[in-house]
């Protein structure tokens, strides 16, 4: 799924690149300095600045508190079982590990992955199993902050093969957890309305 991230965001360009071109063909007039944040050499940069307005708090806003998987947890005590049985009735591939009594401060995560690997493939009983003895630990964690933009979350996730990033902030600790789920349709609608500016612009509705 993240090659394909790569190859969506590729694309994405080359279809504003191609707009851009049918402007300046309709107005030689324009010059290019007033595009030039499309116009980098640099994909990276060209997408990056597109993308300015769009953070995780964002994204964590348009799941709202009640969202499956914004605040869905479970502590280092519970059984491998119990943390998979949540996951499943809760339609998530993650779960948030915190310390019994301390739901806000982290101590890692456990996805179906984790499961996976250290217990069926392992041969390991799920209910004799306790959550703390499987997570990823807090200190190897890869974590955001609700002003991280979206593309940054993107690469995180996709350099460190990862599909949930836990959302921490510093004055209140862990207020959320994003999938790359969230993260792909987030960057759809950012694609969608800069293609829609775009083309207003053709359109003469600026």
């Amino acid at each position: 799924m993240q090659g394909g991230l790569r190859v969506f965001l590729s694309q994405g360009s080359v279809v504003k690149n191609a707009v851009l071109q049918r402007i300046r063909m309709a107005s030689p007039l324009l010059q290019p300095v007033g595009f030039s944040r499309f116009e980098s050499g640099a994909p990276s940069r060209m997408e990056e600045q597109g993308f300015e307005s769009t953070t995780v708090a964002d994204i964590l806003k348009g799941k709202g508190k009640s969202a499956d998987g914004s605040w869905l947890w479970c502590t280092t005590e519970d059984t491998v079982y119990d943390a998979v049985k949540s996951m499943t009735q809760n339609n998530v591939g993650a779960l948030v590990v915190v310390k019994p009594g301390e739901q806000k401060s982290i101590a890692g995560i456990i996805t179906e992955r984790d499961y996976l690997r250290k217990i069926i493939v392992q041969g390991r009983s799920s209910k004799s199993t306790k959550v703390g003895d499987i997570m990823t630990e807090e200190n190897k964690l890869i974590t955001v902050t609700p002003d991280t933009r979206v593309l940054r979350a993107m690469q995180l996730m996709t350099d460190n093969r990862i599909r949930h990033i836990p959302v921490i902030n510093d004055d209140s600790g862990m207020i959320g957890m994003v999938s790359i789920g969230d993260v792909v349709r987030a960057v759809v609608s950012e694609h969608r309305q800069e293609l829609d500016r775009l083309n207003a612009y053709i359109q003469g509705g600026y």
